[in-house]
């Protein structure tokens, strides 16, 4: 009788995606060809990680690898909390296979060999929005965010994009964190600065219920649809325009997956999901159904406990997703995606989507990153939405 093959999951804590981890695991199971209301080949053992720091997250590993006796670790993970789990994991030398949303540019001052990345890589997104943004509006546009949405990559990857097309100068403003009114947004004197500058364009990057606020304070401005409104792809996933979707907004984004793709993989992914959890496919089952994808394919040497044979694998292994070609082993180069320049309207509570364009990717291992790495440090351990 073959046992099942226990992965062992990092859960950090998220107040915006609390079932994350359950979308994640059927979106999985999907991407392997089983039932997850009746497989028992693949068994999930969760572990709490709190908020995803590196003290909670390899205490967690610890306890999964060691008492728990995993075959997979595995996890929504920050590249923050990697060194100190990288000892553990190379110890067992079984196989970890860890996601992110792509907070960060990946940056891998070691990179080992037991060690593999399913990134939705958000960071791809922004740079293509900043270079369409520059080469469409012009320069001199005005971003604008919280202090948690500026502790990751995101405006230095969009101002990158921005660069590599010619721009030069964007202007900043980085909302204060008020700790007695977490969910503080003052932005009387950020449309004042609109009023006198007047730029090409405005980006927003906020996440969760923060980005409903904002976009009811802009459309009370009188900025709507005078200044072109560009926002984070997570800002405008389904979810979170659902609640808005009768005040008339326009935006622009970016965005790595759209529900609505037509390619046969795409259209499978999300009829599989939407008929079995009887919910709209979202941005955790698409990144587990990908996992899934690799993961029937390392099946036969995972159940004999050949990890050597799946680690092999998965350093060189592709797949073909619902986003295209997507690989988990950064010294293979991770695949480029083609993020796709949206404009979204919400009318007669319709949300309506038109592409407009194709961005593209670029390697995260290019030298025009560098700086990034070498100027945006950050203390923020928790991965994205993880709040």
């Amino acid at each position: 009788m073959i046992t099942p093959i226990t992965v062992g999951f990092l859960s950090p804590y998220s107040g915006i995606y609390p079932y994350y981890a359950q979308h994640l695991f059927t979106g999985w199971l999907l991407g392997m060809g089983l039932d997850p209301a009746r497989q028992n080949t693949v068994r999930f053992v969760q572990e709490y990680t709190e908020m995803g720091s590196m003290k909670a997250s390899e205490a967690a590993a610890r306890k999964l690898l060691f008492f728990n006796r995993v075959d997979i670790l595995s996890g929504l993970i920050s590249y923050k909390a990697m060194p100190g789990m990288i000892p553990l994991i190379e110890k067992e030398r079984r196989p970890a296979f860890f996601f992110d949303m792509g907070e960060y540019v990946p940056h891998f001052p070691y990179l080992s060999p037991d060690v593999f990345y399913a990134s939705h890589q958000l960071w791809q997104s922004q740079y293509a929005l900043g270079r369409w943004a520059e080469r469409t509006f012009g320069g001199g546009g005005h971003m604008i965010m919280p202090v948690y949405e500026a502790g990751y990559h995101f405006n230095s990857t969009f101002r990158q994009g921005a660069i590599s097309v010619g721009g030069q100068e964007l202007k900043l403003t980085v909302l204060p964190f008020d700790e007695s009114d977490p969910y503080k947004m003052e932005l009387d004197s950020f449309f004042a600065s609109l009023a006198k500058e007047h730029p090409p364009y405005v980006h927003a990057i906020f996440c969760g219920s923060m980005g409903r606020l904002f976009f009811q304070k802009w459309i009370a401005s009188g900025f709507h649809k005078k200044i072109p409104l560009l926002v984070h792809e997570t800002m405008a996933y389904d979810d979170i325009l659902d609640d808005i979707r009768h005040i008339n907004l326009e935006i622009y984004t970016s965005r790595l997956w759209m529900r609505e793709d037509e390619n046969k993989i795409n259209r499978t992914f999300v009829q599989q999901f939407e008929q079995l959890a009887q919910q709209p496919a979202n941005i955790y089952a698409l990144m587990g159904y990908e996992a899934g994808l690799i993961w029937k394919e390392l099946l036969p040497h995972a159940q004999k406990k050949d990890w050597d044979a799946v680690k092999q694998q998965l350093r060189t292994g592709i797949i073909s997703g619902p986003c295209g070609e997507k690989n988990f082993y950064p010294a293979s180069g991770f695949a480029l995606p083609a993020p796709n320049i949206i404009k979204i309207t919400t009318t007669n509570n319709q949300i309506h989507k038109i592409i407009l364009d194709q961005g593209q990717g670029m390697r995260f291992d290019a030298k025009e990153l560098e700086e990034i790495h070498n100027g945006s440090v950050s203390g923020w351990q928790n991965p994205f939405l993880c709040i």
